[in-house]
């Protein structure tokens, strides 16, 4: 009796991971070019290289660097039923797909955006915003608002 409640128990415990076709995590499709180093070299080392390069951008103003934020989601995107790009809110997020399983927190999206921006504004440089108030004028404004 106990050893049919052992391997009842067992096999309840088990159905959800035998329905899965791998105990992995399934990782969508990314667009674009693939990795030079490899996928399996940015699977490893994307969080050393993201903080790196957001040193760099940070602390030196390099803005034309590899793993940038806004570069991975841009290939890295992944559309929902409506054609859109879902955000970290989604279970579906590229991002979610290892961090979930890792059991590992994202902080990044609650500073940065989690989708592709609209392409007519993501690749424009500061100061090619046409028609709007670029970051860079509208700190020259406040110092000469503060030095009067």
């Amino acid at each position: 009796m106990i050893r049919l409640l052992i391997i009842g128990l067992f096999a309840l415990l088990a159905a959800p991971v035998m329905a899965q076709d791998s105990l992995f995590p399934d990782i969508p499709k990314a667009t674009g070019e693939a990795h030079p180093e490899g996928n399996e070299y940015w699977r490893i080392n994307h969080p050393d290289m993201l903080r790196h390069d957001r040193n760099l951008t940070v602390h030196e103003g390099d803005r034309q660097i590899q793993a940038s934020i806004s570069e991975c989601v841009t290939c890295h995107a992944v559309k929902g039923p409506d054609a859109a790009p879902v955000t970290i809110e989604s279970d579906q997020h590229f991002c979610r797909a290892c961090h979930d399983y890792a059991a590992v927190k994202i902080d990044c999206f609650q500073c940065h955006s989690s989708v592709s921006e609209d392409t007519d504004q993501a690749l424009l440089l500061p100061g090619q915003m046409l028609g709007r108030e670029t970051e860079l004028d509208a700190l020259r404004a406040y110092l000469e608002g503060a030095s009067q």
